[in-house]
């Protein structure tokens, strides 16, 4: 079943929700700011997209420049980052089996739909 790691209050999250709601009828939103994302499902995710976890950051929000700019971890310490900071964890996320896209743009979403 085709998830989303959505967050409400970001307009590519929601133009993103707006696609698979007229293309999909059965999915699932997972709102990853208010639920533990699995540890497992985020390497997966990271895995299946091909990059490192440095990449999948959000290296614009606040939490990020106060407390790791300039930083460097290993692949296991920034997976720990954003397990602990979801905010940092790049949005939105859609997942449908083993394919994995990021939502940006939107119509991105429509590569494995």
């Amino acid at each position: 079943m085709l998830k989303i790691y959505h967050n409400n209050r970001c307009s590519k999250s929601r133009e993103t929700l707006a696609i698979i709601e007229e293309q999909v009828k059965e999915f699932e939103v997972f709102p990853y700011l208010e639920e533990a994302v699995p540890a497992q499902e985020l390497r997966f995710i990271l895995e299946k997209l091909g990059i490192a976890p440095l990449a999948l950051i959000r290296k614009g929000e606040q939490i990020f420049k106060d407390n790791f700019k300039g930083k460097t971890l290993s692949d296991e310490e920034w997976i720990q980052v954003m397990l602990a900071n979801p905010k940092l964890i790049e949005r939105p996320i859609v997942i449908n089996g083993d394919k994995v896209v990021i939502g940006r743009p939107p119509s991105k979403v429509l590569e494995i739909i």
